[in-house]
């Protein structure tokens, strides 16, 4: 390989380091588990938890010491509890609203420290933030100009149970009604089906016009969603607030330390809050009614590591020359899973981190979205654990990338070939380094060889080497799936020893095997690449600087580029040792117009004459 070359590399080796460092997330970890709700369901009233509050999230603007509706009828508090195939449900009459929400199908982080006698409640993962009792909050404005939040009011509901379980394609009907005894109702209609996620959430207002002034009202989740990862850091970084508006989602990400606001105005299909693998949305049932959306959030350091809260409200449109008026909302609390999220038909994949290409997601979601998630969906219809799904994915991306990485394979050996030569050409013309361009660019020529041959294969593979990055790191699919032996979350590091101390530089202490391996194979393919002694300290540099960076991944990710690493080494030995058209032969026709040989022998020409004409001045 010559200088240019060289110097290509190097750039390339740069920009994928420099890359991976900026997105490497920071071993910070919960080192405390978080508190587990151990709240039983019977068949008796349930009294109210008081729960010890550890986070201040961000809230909405409110008036302090409003005095709410009054109704003729007071009560306590009380809870009802659905279960369905997917989740269980706490549902409250103060406010009318979610209180929590179990899903049956996901585990918290550390279930696998919990005793076998751990209830249910402490096993699975709870999305809602309790923090105020409950969320989905309806607010508006009274004529004498008081705020009225919904979640401050009692309301009466129709179930005379305490628990219900619905199964299979059954549903179940809850409403809420809170009545003022003068003829002013408000009602919340929750339809829960036993086989969604969704859930179909109506507000009704009956004889409200006389109250509500403004012309809308607006429908609130207020406190975002529960951080549910080991790794908080992680997960603060693909915490945010986001609205589908105009075909597009507009994101509200806080800056670590800050707060941040965003208004949007017009009609707006959904607005939602997530974290790395779990999602809130809503999204009413005609976007036509809603006039915009206010998105806030928060990025905050507590006890439990970093946090990010967020707001999320929908505008909806009020006519108060009606007296009633009913509006219709879906409240998805489930995983981001790609195919459940389409399914729902309302653009909610929109969601979907695929990750991008140095900011470029029109390239990477496309890759992801159309061509590795459906493969590795597909893979894994037939093969059971994920790990394997790895590894064959891994050789079929290997297979799919043989035409451009054997190109570029070929295109490096006959640089190597060629080295002899531009080396007598260098000696030959020693005082002349324009002449040895101008030999070198027509070497090229005689045998056919693009200097950039090598470099343009790999920067091809690129968008796909991205995308494969971003896409192992943000699947649900991988969230605590086990491999083999020590491997037994492909979502997380693979730790197979934690040092006393941290790491200068790369700020780690924890060790991965998978890490270790994708280093030793890396530096086996440095080894039979590079062959320049100038370039030596390459092989040594760059399998150990990734190595260490690779050590905070996911094991999925690692295991994916140890395999497709292993895949590359057995290429690369088959292609060095047949000639496979890599020898030396002159063309018989060497273009002499228009080809890259020749736009550079020019270049170099011009070049030559202009230093001519300076050192004649």
């Amino acid at each position: 390989m010559d200088k240019q070359q060289t110097i290509a590399f190097v750039l390339i080796g740069l920009i994928l380091v420099v890359w991976l460092y900026i997105n490497a997330p920071e071993p910070q970890q919960q080192n405390t588990k978080p508190k587990t709700d151990s709240t039983q369901v019977e068949q008796k009233p349930i009294q109210p938890e008081k729960e010890t509050v550890e986070e201040e999230p961000a809230g909405t603007d409110t008036v302090q010491n409003v005095q709410p509706l009054q109704s003729n009828v007071k009560e306590d508090e009380r809870i009802i509890t659905i279960e369905t195939d997917l989740a269980l449900y706490e549902m409250t009459s103060k406010g009318a609203r979610f209180r929590k929400c179990y899903l049956k199908k996901y585990e918290v982080w550390y279930h696998n420290d919990l005793p076998d006698t751990a209830s249910f409640y402490e096993k699975h993962v709870q999305l809602i933030n309790d923090k105020d009792g409950g969320d989905f909050n309806v607010i508006f404005v009274t004529k004498n100009g008081r705020l009225v939040n919904t979640k401050d009011l009692f309301f009466n509901s129709n179930a005379d149970n305490y628990y219900y379980k619905i199964t299979g394609n059954d549903s179940l009907v809850l409403n809420y009604t809170f009545d003022t005894g003068n003829g002013n109702k408000i009602i919340k209609r929750f339809t829960i089906h036993a086989n969604d996620y969704a859930v179909k959430a109506d507000v009704e207002f009956l004889n409200m016009n006389d109250i509500i002034t403004g012309y809308r009202y607006d429908v609130e989740w207020q406190n975002g969603i529960n951080f549910l990862e080991k790794n908080s850091v992680e997960e603060a970084t693909y915490a945010n607030a986001s609205a589908y508006s105009g075909d597009e989602q507009v994101i509200v990400d806080a800056p670590k330390g800050e707060k941040i606001a965003k208004t949007i105005n017009g009609v707006v299909d959904w607005v939602a809050v997530r974290n790395k693998y779990f999602a809130v949305i809503v999204a009413p049932g005609n976007p036509q009614t809603v006039d915009g959306a206010d998105l806030k959030g928060e990025h905050i350091l507590t006890k439990m590591g970093e946090r990010e809260f967020y707001s999320v409200s929908l505008k909806v449109l009020f006519d108060e020359r009606k007296p009633d008026q009913k509006n219709s909302y879906e409240v998805y609390l489930g995983p981001l899973d790609y195919y459940i999220l389409k399914d729902h038909n309302k653009n909610f994949e929109a969601i979907y981190d695929f990750g991008s290409f140095f900011g470029l997601k029109f390239i990477t979601r496309p890759i992801s979205e159309y061509i590795l998630l459906p493969l590795f969906t597909f893979l894994h219809k037939f093969i059971p654990n994920y790990g394997w799904v790895i590894i064959i994915f891994s050789l079929i991306i290997k297979i799919v990338l043989y035409p451009l990485t054997r190109q570029s394979y070929k295109s490096m050996r006959k640089m190597q070939l060629l080295q002899p030569k531009i080396k007598e050409i260098k000696e030959k013309y020693k005082d002349d380094q324009q002449k040895v361009q101008k030999e070198t660019m027509k070497l090229y020529s005689t045998y056919g060889i693009n200097p950039a041959g090598g470099c343009l294969p790999t920067l091809l593979q690129m968008p796909i080497l991205f995308a494969l990055f971003t896409f192992f790191r943000t699947v649900i699919e991988l969230r605590h799936e086990p491999f083999i032996g020590w491997i037994t979350n492909l979502a997380a590091p693979d730790v197979i020893y934690t040092l006393p101390f941290k790491i200068p530089l790369f700020g780690i202490n924890q060790i991965s095997g998978l890490a270790i391996l994708l280093g030793i194979t890396m530096f086996f393919q440095q080894k039979m690449s590079v062959k320049d002694p100038s370039q030596k300290a390459l092989v040594y540099i760059m399998p150990v600087m990734l190595t260490f960076l690779f050590m905070t991944f996911p094991s999925g990710l690692n295991l994916y580029y140890f395999m497709f690493n292993l895949f590359s080494i057995g290429q690369q030995y088959l292609i060095n040792t047949q000639k496979d058209g890599a020898e030396l032969v002159p063309v018989k026709n060497p273009k002499k117009k228009g080809g890259f040989m020749q736009r550079m022998m020019e270049a170099a020409e011009q070049q030559q004459k202009a230093q001519q004409k300076k050192r004649k001045r």
